[in-house]
């Protein structure tokens, strides 16, 4: 739903420019303080559909925060069933995230989560870090490793990846359930083990040892795989009962970083594009047109989440790597970073994706990029217009609200008059909860003893109009938030019916009958429309008195002539006092030729 609502407010964008106030498109509110918007931007070499979400400095309610698919280095996962995953923790948008290997999925840069690193940074390439107060870092991080046991300190060289002919890597739980089978490898278990807290000294004794096979790895523990010399330095200095000392070493030190990502390169450095980034990127890479996506961040620290559409030709051609830095630094970034591109490109909000891959679906990645909120959150109602009149069209609204944390809510509905309808509160574990509508009636006070039990009160419709849903809440962290939403309830029009649903032109067939029932005065808009939104015909637009309305279609267009064979769609739209209200129905159109 929400992704047709934004996909009809594609708006052009000038040639030189993301969003010129004069051809953007219409934004949507997906959280307090974050929206998205998209837009077509027209260049001489094909169309770019752009989106963009923009998001409040990442603090407080708000986090920036890497995600590794399914919680493991070495599996794959789209960025809209990690939303789906992380659902009761947080209220997700996000995009795809650092580059990856085909062949294991794991990430070509760092993952710092929560000052825990599951993968070290690519020293020739940037990375992202985001600070305790919220602010981006885009700079090449080096990473270092160090271990020893009872001899001297002794290089590692790899964090959760396989080691070289004469090499040391640690994994952690971070990797999976199991160290790979490295032949030739002699492996040393650490229990307990704290985390990868880089720059930090890490004791761990060692439990057991084993050679060539997999290793379990289980919450708490972490292995040390070595082969050839390091594997003899580790038999030696590493037997049951050593204390191994590790350091996980980051250059610079990034001691105000607890999350970071990696990608790259960097596409905005003080607010200005960066053309030449002399990171490890070949030219086919940067150069040709296709599917991008990036983090920038504003002066104010406001983030910008951005995902290009491309390959596909007459929708979408995509950016070069220096036009998608150009389209940040117009969105008023002061710096920021790409990220992986091309099949990987998605942004998804809850688990809907937004944008459209170029693979024809959603590719299932390592790593993503989320801006996530902890506040209460409402989804849009089921219905922007309620209509209960018996047809069997959006008859019944949907109303609901989340929270992540242990919170006091209290949820009000507002009627048409603004006079509280309903309210309640109390306190409210993590979870989705739905709420009535219309609102129920309280219960009425418990008769004497002896008396018969009042009938239960059923629930009054609904008065018409517009109606506020509104959820205020205050977390076990102290911190408030609210959410609102607005939907009406107009029974102005009902029981819509087009006949024939097969429109037969002439010279053999004849007229296609539009019908519907009006329940007060309203000024009434019928339309023809392709089922791409184009006007074709506006059959009336007046103002129509209550009662059975028919008018009837003969097949032509606004111009005159008659429209073409294909798939319609009629819409009857009545405006008035309580707001606008539409029914449409399907029609389908055959051009008979003549004999």
């Amino acid at each position: 739903m929400l992704r047709l609502l934004v996909a009809s407010a594609l708006a052009a964008l000038a040639v030189a420019g993301v969003l010129s106030p004069a051809a953007a498109a219409e934004t949507t509110q997906l959280l307090p303080g974050v929206t998205y918007e998209t837009g077509v931007q027209f260049t001489p070499h094909g169309p770019v559909a752009l989106h963009i979400v923009r998001g409040p400095r990442p603090v407080g309610l708000y986090r920036l925060q890497p995600v590794l698919s399914n919680d493991s280095v070495v599996l794959r996962e789209t960025v809209s069933a990690m939303q789906r995953r992380l659902t009761t923790q947080a209220t997700s948008v996000g995009v795809n995230g650092d580059f990856f290997s085909l062949a294991d999925g794991r990430p070509s840069g760092i993952l710092l989560r929560d000052g825990v690193l599951a993968t070290p940074p690519n020293s020739s390439r940037s990375s992202t870090g985001i600070t305790l107060d919220g602010l981006l870092d885009v700079r090449k991080v080096r990473f270092l490793g160090t271990w020893r046991g009872t001899g001297q300190r002794r290089a590692l060289n790899f964090l959760n990846k396989a080691p070289g002919t004469n090499g040391m890597s640690l994994f952690t739980s971070d990797w999976g359930t199991a160290t790979p089978r490295i032949a030739g490898s002699f492996a040393v278990t650490l229990a307990p083990f704290s985390a990868a807290t880089p720059n930090a000294d890490l004791l761990a004794p060692v439990t057991a040892t084993s050679q060539n096979g997999r290793v379990a790895l289980g919450p708490g523990t972490a292995v040390l795989v070595a082969r050839g010399a390091a594997a003899a330095k580790l038999q030696a200095e590493a037997q049951p009962g050593t204390t191994i000392t590790l350091r996980l070493i980051l250059q610079p030190e990034w001691a105000t970083v607890a999350d970071a990502i990696g990608g790259g390169p960097v596409l905005v450095r003080d607010g200005a594009p960066v053309y030449r980034s002399n990171e490890a990127f070949t030219t086919s890479q940067l150069v040709p047109r296709g599917p991008r996506s990036a983090v920038g961040q504003r002066a104010d620290g406001s983030v910008l989440l951005v995902t290009t559409d491309g390959r596909q030709p007459g929708y979408s051609v995509g950016m070069t790597n220096f036009e998608l830095a150009l389209a940040l630094v117009r969105l008023g970034a002061v710096r920021g970073m790409a990220l992986d591109g091309g099949g990987s490109s998605t942004l998804a909000f809850e688990g809907t994706v937004l944008n459209s891959p170029s693979d024809g679906k959603e590719r299932a990645i390592s790593t993503a990029l989320m801006l996530q909120y902890y506040g209460v959150y409402a989804p849009p109602p089921t219905e922007a217009v309620v209509s209960p009149n018996g047809d069997g069209i959006a008859e019944v609204q949907s109303l609901s609200f989340k929270v992540v944390r242990p919170s006091t809510v209290t949820v009000t509905l507002t009627a048409p008059d603004r006079t509280v309808a309903a309210q309640e509160s109390g306190g409210r574990e993590p979870g989705t909860y739905e709420v009535a509508f219309p609102p129920i009636p309280p219960l009425p006070p418990p008769p004497p003893e002896g008396e018969p039990a009042p009938e239960p009160v059923e629930p009054l419709p609904p008065a018409e109009g517009r109606w506020t849903f509104t959820v205020t809440s205050i977390d076990d962290q102290g911190l408030s938030s609210t959410a609102t939403q607005r939907f009406a309830v107009n029974s102005t029009l009902g029981f819509l019916r087009v006949s024939p649903s097969r429109l037969l032109l002439p010279p053999s067939g004849r007229n296609a009958s539009i019908q519907w029932t009006q329940a007060r005065v309203a000024r009434v808009k019928v339309t023809v429309e392709t089922t791409e939104g184009i006007l074709v015909r506006t059959v009336v637009n007046q103002k129509l008195e209550p009662g059975q309305q028919t008018v009837s279609w003969n097949g032509r267009a606004n111009w005159g002539k008659q429209v073409g064979g294909g798939r319609y769609v009629v819409k009857v739209t009545a405006t008035n006092e309580f707001g606008a209200v539409t029914l449409s129905q399907p029609l389908s159109v055959r051009r008979i030729a003549k004999g």
